[in-house]
Protein backbone atom coordinates (compact mmCIF):
# COMPACT_ATOMS: atom_id res chain seq x y z
CA UNK A 1 0.00 0.00 0.00
CA UNK A 2 1.15 3.34 -0.72
CA UNK A 3 1.96 5.40 2.31
CA UNK A 4 -0.57 8.46 2.85
CA UNK A 5 0.62 12.07 1.69
CA UNK A 6 -0.71 12.95 4.60
CA UNK A 7 1.31 11.72 7.20
CA UNK A 8 4.25 13.12 8.90
CA UNK A 9 7.08 12.19 10.63
CA UNK A 10 6.91 13.28 14.34
CA UNK A 11 10.05 15.21 15.40
CA UNK A 12 10.95 14.55 18.82
CA UNK A 13 13.20 17.55 20.02
CA UNK A 14 15.01 16.90 23.45
CA UNK A 15 16.74 19.42 25.80
CA UNK A 16 20.25 20.72 23.75
CA UNK A 17 22.83 18.78 24.44
CA UNK A 18 26.32 19.47 25.72
CA UNK A 19 27.88 22.31 23.01
CA UNK A 20 31.49 21.87 22.38
CA UNK A 21 33.35 24.46 23.84
CA UNK A 22 35.01 26.69 20.91
CA UNK A 23 38.09 27.46 22.67
CA UNK A 24 40.98 24.96 22.92
CA UNK A 25 41.72 24.18 26.87
CA UNK A 26 39.96 23.87 29.09
CA UNK A 27 38.11 26.30 31.77
CA UNK A 28 38.07 25.25 35.61
CA UNK A 29 35.78 27.62 36.11
CA UNK A 30 32.85 26.26 33.76
CA UNK A 31 33.97 23.03 35.10
CA UNK A 32 32.99 24.17 38.72
CA UNK A 33 30.07 25.79 37.61
CA UNK A 34 28.89 22.92 36.09
CA UNK A 35 29.71 20.91 38.88
CA UNK A 36 31.53 18.07 37.11
CA UNK A 37 34.07 16.17 38.74
CA UNK A 38 37.27 17.95 37.68
CA UNK A 39 35.27 20.98 39.47
CA UNK A 40 34.61 19.56 42.73
CA UNK A 41 38.21 18.71 43.10
CA UNK A 42 39.46 22.16 42.75
CA UNK A 43 36.70 23.72 45.53
CA UNK A 44 38.28 20.55 47.64
CA UNK A 45 41.43 20.98 47.16
CA UNK A 46 40.87 24.68 48.67
CA UNK A 47 38.93 23.54 51.64
CA UNK A 48 41.15 21.20 52.15
CA UNK A 49 43.97 23.85 52.24
CA UNK A 50 41.49 26.25 54.41
CA UNK A 51 41.44 23.13 56.99
CA UNK A 52 45.05 22.92 57.26
CA UNK A 53 45.19 26.58 58.45
CA UNK A 54 42.18 26.31 60.66
CA UNK A 55 43.65 22.99 62.40
CA UNK A 56 46.74 25.03 62.79
CA UNK A 57 45.61 27.87 64.45
CA UNK A 58 43.36 25.62 66.80
CA UNK A 59 46.09 23.79 67.66
CA UNK A 60 48.53 26.82 68.48
CA UNK A 61 45.22 28.23 70.53
CA UNK A 62 44.60 24.86 72.36
CA UNK A 63 48.45 25.31 73.54
CA UNK A 64 48.39 29.22 74.32
CA UNK A 65 45.09 28.58 76.28
CA UNK A 66 44.89 25.83 77.48
CA UNK A 67 47.56 25.67 79.84
CA UNK A 68 46.34 29.18 81.55
CA UNK A 69 44.36 27.39 84.37
CA UNK A 70 47.07 25.19 85.71
CA UNK A 71 49.35 28.32 85.44
CA UNK A 72 46.89 30.10 87.58
CA UNK A 73 46.36 27.70 89.89
CA UNK A 74 49.70 26.67 90.80
CA UNK A 75 50.86 30.90 91.07
CA UNK A 76 47.85 32.70 93.32
CA UNK A 77 49.62 35.93 92.44
CA UNK A 78 46.56 37.98 90.57
CA UNK A 79 49.01 41.17 88.67
CA UNK A 80 50.66 37.69 87.29
CA UNK A 81 47.62 36.64 85.95
CA UNK A 82 46.79 40.46 84.55
CA UNK A 83 50.13 40.51 83.01
CA UNK A 84 50.16 37.29 81.13
CA UNK A 85 46.35 38.42 80.18
CA UNK A 86 46.69 41.14 78.70
CA UNK A 87 50.24 41.66 77.66
CA UNK A 88 51.13 38.11 76.79
CA UNK A 89 48.18 36.11 75.44
CA UNK A 90 46.01 38.91 73.82
CA UNK A 91 49.12 40.24 71.41
CA UNK A 92 49.33 36.55 70.47
CA UNK A 93 46.17 35.90 69.62
CA UNK A 94 46.12 39.28 67.53
CA UNK A 95 49.38 37.69 65.92
CA UNK A 96 47.53 34.68 65.24
CA UNK A 97 44.45 35.93 64.05
CA UNK A 98 46.52 38.23 61.62
CA UNK A 99 48.27 35.17 60.37
CA UNK A 100 44.84 33.40 59.78
CA UNK A 101 43.31 35.84 57.79
CA UNK A 102 46.52 36.24 55.63
CA UNK A 103 46.85 32.69 54.68
CA UNK A 104 42.85 32.31 54.28
CA UNK A 105 43.19 34.87 51.70
CA UNK A 106 46.58 33.81 50.00
CA UNK A 107 44.86 30.38 49.55
CA UNK A 108 42.06 31.78 48.27
CA UNK A 109 44.39 34.22 45.35
CA UNK A 110 45.88 31.04 44.37
CA UNK A 111 42.53 29.42 44.38
CA UNK A 112 40.99 32.37 41.82
CA UNK A 113 44.65 31.82 39.64
CA UNK A 114 43.92 28.51 39.08
CA UNK A 115 40.77 28.54 38.01
CA UNK A 116 41.17 31.94 36.25
CA UNK A 117 40.51 32.03 32.44
CA UNK A 118 43.85 32.46 31.13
Amino acid sequence: MPQDPTERRVVVTGPPRRTRRTSGYYRPRTEIDEQTTLGHTYVRSLMRSQLRVAVVVFTVLVLLVGPLPLVFATTRNAGLEWVVLGFCLYPALVLLARWYVRRAERNERDFIRLVEDR
